[in-house]
């Protein structure tokens, strides 16, 4: 969880994976929308227009859209989160290996 305050003193909360995120009023984001848009895009960033206590929007890049998107399916069943425990705990334990791609 990441408690944001805003220059107007103005505080909401906001829960996040990530350790930074930008934050602005849709105003700011009026102004400055080309940069807002390049530093996501760019930098990876999550970007939270502020529309009130509590409301509000979440932009992210496409990449990041579809990276969350490929998460949510590999853990979407049992048998996935299971077989994705098991490689980790694998090459945790040295039990993996390298393997050479075939040229064409």
């Amino acid at each position: 969880m990441i408690r944001i305050k805003f220059a107007n003193d103005e505080k909401c909360t906001y829960f996040s994976t990530k350790n930074v995120m930008m934050a602005v009023n849709l105003t700011e984001f009026r102004r400055n929308i080309k940069k807002y848009l390049d530093d996501v895009i760019d930098n990876f960033e999550t970007l939270i227009i502020n529309r009130g206590k509590d409301n509000g929007v979440v932009i992210i890049s496409l990449k990041e859209y579809n990276s969350l998107l490929a998460t949510e399916h590999e853990l979407s069943s049992k048998a996935n989160q299971d077989r994705l425990d098991k490689a980790i705990q694998e090459f945790k334990e040295g039990k993996s290996f390298e393997k050479d791609l075939l040229e064409e």
